[in-house]
């Protein structure tokens, strides 16, 4: 089964074809990025109005893959020459996101179900996160649909927008276990970034930072804890320290040495390691889980993806994680979970809407 998918949640625009929920034909990505880095974050009128502009052109280039060869399963498709009437169902992520970005991928997605008179699947981002460790790399084309990941299993998930640990009981069923109180993990990057003084999106510079780390200076971040609950994450306290932390010592001493903002960023991490790790072994002793899925665009950091493996190494839990270049917002993700929703029957018609709230799961 063919399915086009569409992703515009934020400032990735991405319009992708994977066959069978997990191998992947084409996944074009197009970031914002130098966009909105003027700006210091996300733009969302600026977003909406790029998604406009892009989603067109990115279609027409997800369907130029040769790899459009297999017979069209629709009723209707079988003598057209044209490689979008192959397309089986189209899938796009409706919630949460950025309101206008949403239903630009909303909209564009129905009106091409129709013309194809083909099913329109809506896509809870934070589904298609869990769902990218479905997709197989190119190499392994072949490997069963998902390298041999079923339900059920724990997830975690960490985006910009986004902090939760879910347990998944099937491929459409899933349940929150923890979330974030404030700010999500990635965001908590971004803004420790900008007091930093380093450049839009952050994440990645932070990373790089951390890296080039050699002092021992222990400038005691908290950790920080959520009452009454084992489970849930709090990021903003963490940022806030660091932040009035990088101003107070400006202000005695003036911009920051490199140095020092190496340092900085080391130990910022080793903190949201630490708050990540912990919860995430507690919600492993809790369910009995042996499989664990981390996803999102956070664990594209290669200090949290190592410290990820080395805890399940050492609890002999199985570690799944999406090949990087999926770990980000894309529509390959989308496709994926699309499929395994219509295979369930969640599909969508012309009158389907686009929420901006992160109260995903009262939605569908």
């Amino acid at each position: 089964m063919l399915i086009l998918g569409i992703e515009s949640s934020c400032d990735e625009t991405s319009v992708a074809v994977v066959r069978d929920g997990a191998e992947v034909l084409s996944n074009i990505v197009l970031s914002q990025a130098d966009i909105h880095a003027k700006y210091g974050g996300v733009v969302p009128e600026i977003a909406s109005r790029a998604h406009t502009e892009a989603i067109y052109s990115l279609c027409e280039q997800a369907l130029a893959t040769p790899d459009l060869r297999s017979p069209p399963s629709r009723k209707g498709a079988e003598a057209s020459g044209d490689k979008i009437m192959k397309i089986d169902a189209v899938a796009a992520t409706y919630c949460p996101g950025l309101i206008g970005a949403l239903l630009v991928g909303v909209n564009f997605g129905k009106a091409l179900a129709y013309k194809l008179n083909a099913p329109f699947i809506p896509v809870n981002h934070i589904k298609a996160h869990v769902a990218a460790a479905y997709l197989l790399p190119p190499s392994q084309k072949g490997v069963p649909a998902g390298r041999g990941l079923k339900p059920p299993f724990l997830a975690f998930i960490a985006s910009g927008g986004h902090t939760s640990i879910m347990q998944i009981d099937s491929y459409t069923d899933f349940k929150i276990l923890g979330m974030t109180r404030d700010d999500a993990a990635g965001e908590a990057f971004d803004k420790t970034a900008r007091a930093m003084g380093l450049d839009y999106p952050g994440g990645a510079l932070i990373e790089k930072y951390a890296d080039l780390n050699i002092e021992k200076t222990d400038i005691k971040i908290p950790f920080a804890k959520v009452e009454g609950s084992e489970l849930d994450f709090s990021f903003s306290g963490v940022k806030t320290y660091i932040i009035n932390y990088i101003n107070t010592r400006r202000q005695k001493n003036g911009e920051l040495p490199e140095t020092e903002k190496y340092n900085i960023a080391a130990q910022f991490t080793d903190n949201i390691i630490l708050s990540i790790t912990s919860r995430i072994k507690r919600a492993l002793e809790i369910t009995g889980n042996k499989k664990l899925v981390c996803a999102g665009g956070v664990m594209a950091n290669s200090h949290i993806k190592n410290a990820l493996k080395d805890l399940c190494s050492r609890l002999n839990i199985e570690l799944y994680i999406p090949d990087k270049k999926y770990c980000g917002d894309n529509a390959a993700m989308v496709a994926a979970q699309g499929f395994y929703e219509f295979q369930a029957g969640n599909t969508g018609g012309l009158s389907q809407n686009a929420f901006a709230s992160a109260d995903w799961f009262s939605q569908n």
